[in-house]
C-alpha cells in the first residue's frame, strides 16, 4: 500500500523487527557472555524436525526481524512447509490486506487470477520473487490436495472496493428486503478510486469531520452482522476498522492496527476450525505488550503486538517462532539497504556464538544463572532499516518474545518481483 506515513506503519510490519521495551541489561552489551555462548552452542541445533517445539500449537507465529530479506523468506517457507506437510496446519493468516487476500485466496485454492498482478497490489514488502514462491507452493499444494489451504490477510488499511460490491451482492441476493437501507449507508462511503493510497491520504488528511463515515460503516455491519456468510460479515468488519483507524491520531494507530489484526487472526482460526500460520514481522508476532520503537527524528510509538493479544488468548496454544540475523541487506523501496552487524547492545549480538550459517535455538531449553539472566533481561534489537542504527525496539524479553529463534548469519535483499 502507498500513501501511509512512513511512522503510521514504523511499528507494524513493514518496520518489521522482534522486540520488546526497556533498557538492555548492561551486563551483555559490548560482549558474548561465555555462559550463555556455551547454552548457545549446547542447544542450537540444524532446522530440522520441529514437531517437538511446536507440539500442541493451534497457532504459529512466524515472524521476521525486518521484512524483504530473501533468507528469512526462504527459511519461513521451508517451516511452512512442514507445518502444512507435517502438522496438518491448513490456514495461512498474514500480513496483508484482508480484500486483497480473498483475491489471493482465490488464486491458491483455484488458481484463477493474475499472481504477478495480485503480488503487485500487496504493500512493497511482498514484492518478490521468494514470496511468489511461497504463494506457488500454495497453489500447487492446493491443486493435489481435497483438504485445501485457506489464506487471509489479517489487515483493514486498504480494504478496497471490492469489500463493499461483495455486500452489496450478497445483499441483493439474499436479504433483498434490506438493500435500500444497505445502500445508503454503503454507497456514500465505498471509495471512488482504486487507488486505496489516495484515498487514505483523501480521507485521513482532508476530511475534517469523519463521524459520518464512521457511522455509515458501523451502520453497514449492523445490517450484514447476522447474515450467514461470514466472510461478507468480515468484509464489513474491515471497512469499520479502516475508517475508525484513520479517523484517530497518528501515534494511536499502531495500537489500533495490532489489536484489529489479533481479531482477524483469532477470526481465521475460528472461520475455518483449522490450525493457523500467522506470517508477519515479529513486531507483530511477538509476545511484546510494551513494545517500543524507537525512530528519530519521530517521537517514540509504545503499543502491545498482536501476538500478545493471542499468547493472552492462547497461551501454549500459539506458539512463536522469531527469524533473526546478523547483518546484511534488505530491499526498500530505494534498493538495498545495508544493515551492518548487530550492535553489541542488541541481543543479537549474543547469537554469534551459534558458529553455523543457520540454526534453531529452542529458547524453553532448561538455562540457569547467567543464562536465565540473559533470557529474561530486557532485550533491545534493529528497528527499522531505513532509518539505520538510530533505529531500535525493545520492551520486554526475548523468552517473552519468542519460543524458538530461527538464526541466520547473514542476509541479502530479495529479488524483486
Amino acid at each position: 500500500m502507498t500513501g501511509v506515513s512512513r511512522r503510521t506503519l514504523l511499528a507494524g510490519s513493514l518496520a518489521g523487527a522482534a522486540v520488546a521495551g526497556g533498557v538492555t541489561s548492561p551486563a551483555y552489551a559490548g560482549r558474548v557472555d561465555e555462559s550463555v555462548a556455551e547454552w548457545i552452542r549446547r542447544n542450537a541445533a540444524p532446522l530440522g524436525d520441529l514437531r517437538q517445539s511446536i507440539g500442541g500449537a493451534q497457532l504459529v507465529g512466524l515472524g521476521e526481524a525486518v521484512h524483504s530479506t530473501a533468507e528469512i523468506t526462504r527459511l519461513k517457507h521451508r517451516v511452512l512447509r512442514y507445518l502444512v506437510e507435517r502438522m496438518g496446519f491448513r490456514a495461512i493468516a498474514f500480513e496483508e490486506d484482508w480484500s486483497l487476500c480473498t483475491q489471493v485466496n482465490e488464486y491458491v485454492r483455484t488458481g484463477r487470477g493474475d499472481l504477478k498482478a495480485l503480488i503487485g497490489q500487496m504493500s512493497q514488502a511482498w514484492r518478490s520473487q521468494e514470496l511468489a514462491d511461497v504463494l506457488e507452493y500454495v497453489r500447487t499444494y492446493n491443486a493435489r490436495h481435497r483438504d485445501k489451504v485457506y489464506f487471509a490477510g489479517v489487515e483493514y488499511y486498504a480494504t478496497r472496493q471490492l469489500a463493499y460490491d461483495a455486500i452489496d451482492e450478497y445483499v441483493a441476493r439474499h436479504a433483498p428486503d434490506r438493500l435500500a437501507e444497505l445502500r445508503r449507508s454503503l454507497k456514500p462511503i465505498r471509495p471512488n478510486t482504486t487507488d486505496m493510497g489516495a484515498y487514505v491520504r483523501w480521507y485521513w488528511k482532508e476530511v475534517a469531520d469523519k463521524a459520518p463515515y464512521i457511522s455509515k460503516a458501523r451502520a453497514v455491519y449492523e445490517l450484514v452482522r447476522d447474515l450467514p456468510d461470514q466472510e461478507i460479515v468480515h468484509h464489513a468488519r474491515q471497512i469499520v476498522s479502516f475508517y475508525e483507524a484513520f479517523s484517530l491520531p497518528e501515534n494511536e494507530i499502531p495500537a489500533y492496527r495490532d489489536a484489529r489484526a489479533a481479531e482477524n487472526v483469532r477470526w481465521v482460526r475460528r472461520h475455518t476450525g483449522d490450525k493457523v500460520v500467522y506470517w508477519a514481522a515479529s513486531a507483530h508476532t511477538a509476545n511484546a505488550p510494551g513494545l517500543r520503537v524507537t525512530a528519530p527524528p519521530y517521537p517514540d510509538t509504545v503499543f502491545p503486538s498482536a501476538g500478545s493479544y493471542l499468547k493472552r488468548w492462547y497461551g501454549e496454544r500459539y506458539r512463536i517462532l522469531g527469524f533473526t540475523f546478523e547483518s546484511g541487506t534488505t530491499l526498500g523501496p530505494m534498493g538495498p539497504i545495508d544493515m551492518p552487524p548487530a550492535s553489541p547492545d542488541w541481543f543479537e549480538y549474543q547469537l554469534r556464538a551459534g558458529g553455523t550459517d543457520v540454526f534453531s535455538l529452542d529458547l524453553r531449553r532448561p538455562a540457569h544463572g547467567v543464562v536465565r539472566d540473559w533470557l529474561e533481561a530486557t532485550a533491545k534489537t534493529r528497528g527499522y532499516p531505513e532509518v539505520g542504527a538510530a533505529s531500535w525496539m525493545t520492551g520486554g524479553s526475548i523468552s517473552e518474545w519468542y519460543d524458538v529463534l530461527v538464526h541466520c548469519r547473514r542476509v541479502t535483499a530479495v529479488r524483486a518481483y
